[in-house]
C-alpha cells in the first residue's frame, strides 16, 4: 500500500497513542487529528483491510506488526525533521514539530538521509 498523507497521519497518531496508552480509541484519534469519528472509522476499515491495524467493532485499535513498522518509519522521519529544524533554523520545538508534520510526508528518502548526515556532523 502506498500511503497518502492522511493514512500516514492515522498510523503515526495510533503509534503515539499506543506508546502512551497501549491502544487507541476512535475518539482519541479523531480528537488528535481534528477529524470526525466516521472519518476515523472509514480509515480504520481501510487500514485493517490492508493489514496495518487490529480493530474490533466498538473496541480499541492497535497496530499490527506491519502497521508498527510503517508507523515507526513515519514517526522516525517526523523526529529527524523536527530535530533538523530546531538545530539548523533555531525554531522552537513547537514550531519545528508543526512544520515537520507537514514536511515529513513529502521529503524523499535521499533528503532524509542527508538530514541525518547533517545532524550527525552537527552533534560531533
Amino acid at each position: 500500500m502506498l500511503f497518502n498523507k492522511s493514512m500516514e497521519m492515522y498510523l503515526e497518531t495510533i503509534y503515539i497513542l499506543e506508546k502512551d496508552h497501549k491502544h487507541a480509541h476512535v475518539v482519541d484519534i479523531a480528537e488528535g487529528l481534528g477529524v470526525t469519528k466516521p472519518s476515523v472509522s472509514k480509515a480504520m476499515t481501510k487500514l485493517k483491510n490492508e493489514g496495518y491495524v487490529n480493530k474490533e467493532s466498538y473496541s480499541y485499535i492497535t497496530l499490527t506488526e506491519k502497521g508498527r513498522r510503517a508507523a515507526e518509519q513515519i514517526y522516525h522521519k517526523h523526529c529527524i525533521v523536527t530535530e533538523f529544524l530546531e538545530r539548523s533554523l533555531d525554531l522552537s520545538p513547537e514550531e519545528a514539530s508543526l512544520n515537520a508534520c507537514r514536511m515529513e510526508h513529502v521529503i524523499t528518502d535521499k533528503m532524509l538521509m542527508a538530514i541525518e548526515a547533517y545532524l550527525e556532523k552537527a552533534i560531533k
